[in-house]
């Protein structure tokens, strides 16, 4: 199908990321199914459309932008360590600025962890993930597909700091304020542990050794 097929894909991955999250959908919808259902469907129809995106843009038509040199595939290779970790050390903890952060622990600004460098760190995971894949990948199709979501991962900060604010109220403010308070090595210190770097670590291991199967490509020079 080409480019039609790209397009097309492209359409539902959007639609498939706006229409459930939005009012009154994503109220009715966990209304029916509670949140855990919602939640876990809503990641599954995420990574079901987004390997049919990534798929899309390889079969579409070859345009190069830029020469392919074997350095290039050092870029992302070791930019996905570096985005390992930030999953590791954001999933599982609270974060009242972005989503992705646990719930069901309250946060503390004393004790921001990895909310200091970031109030966004799933975002800012995305956005190094895209930037890094374009290096190596310098035709038309991709550089579409990982411009896209770079840019999407630096405007879907700007409006989730503007709906956390009209939520929070005050509150988002004088938290930000609180966090700011807190030394950077300290806070770094309190949330890097052995047990989320060596998870980091299985993660990025896991992703080289799937990347073959799942894409049909090899990430290793």
């Amino acid at each position: 199908m080409g480019w039609s097929e790209f397009a097309l894909a492209f359409v539902v991955f959007l639609l498939s990321h706006s229409v459930p999250v939005r009012a009154p959908v994503k109220p009715w919808l966990v209304a029916r199914v509670g949140p855990a259902a919602f939640a876990a469907g809503y990641s599954v129809l995420s990574l079901v459309v987004l390997a049919w995106l990534i798929k899309a843009a390889g079969d579409a038509p070859f345009v190069p932008l830029w020469a392919w040199a074997p350095w290039q595939a050092m870029v992302p290779l070791a930019v996905m360590l570096l985005v390992c970790l930030l999953l590791c050390h954001a999933l599982g903890r609270p974060n009242p600025f972005s989503f992705g952060g646990a719930r069901t622990v309250p946060f503390d600004p004393a004790r921001p962890g990895v909310v200091r460098l970031t109030r966004h760190p799933l975002l800012l995971a995305l956005a190094l993930w895209a930037a890094a894949h374009l290096v190596p990948n310098g035709d038309l199709a991709h550089v579409i597909l990982f411009g896209v979501f770079a840019g999407f991962a630096g405007l879907g900060g700007r409006i989730i700091d503007r709906r956390k604010q009209r939520e929070m109220g005050p509150d988002w403010h004088e938290a930000r304020a609180q966090v700011a308070l807190s030394p950077l090595s300290q806070a770094l210190g309190q949330t890097v542990t052995l047990p989320r770097l060596g998870a980091a670590v299985a993660l990025w291991l896991a992703l080289i050794a799937a990347h073959p199967w799942v894409l049909g490509v090899s990430p290793l020079p």
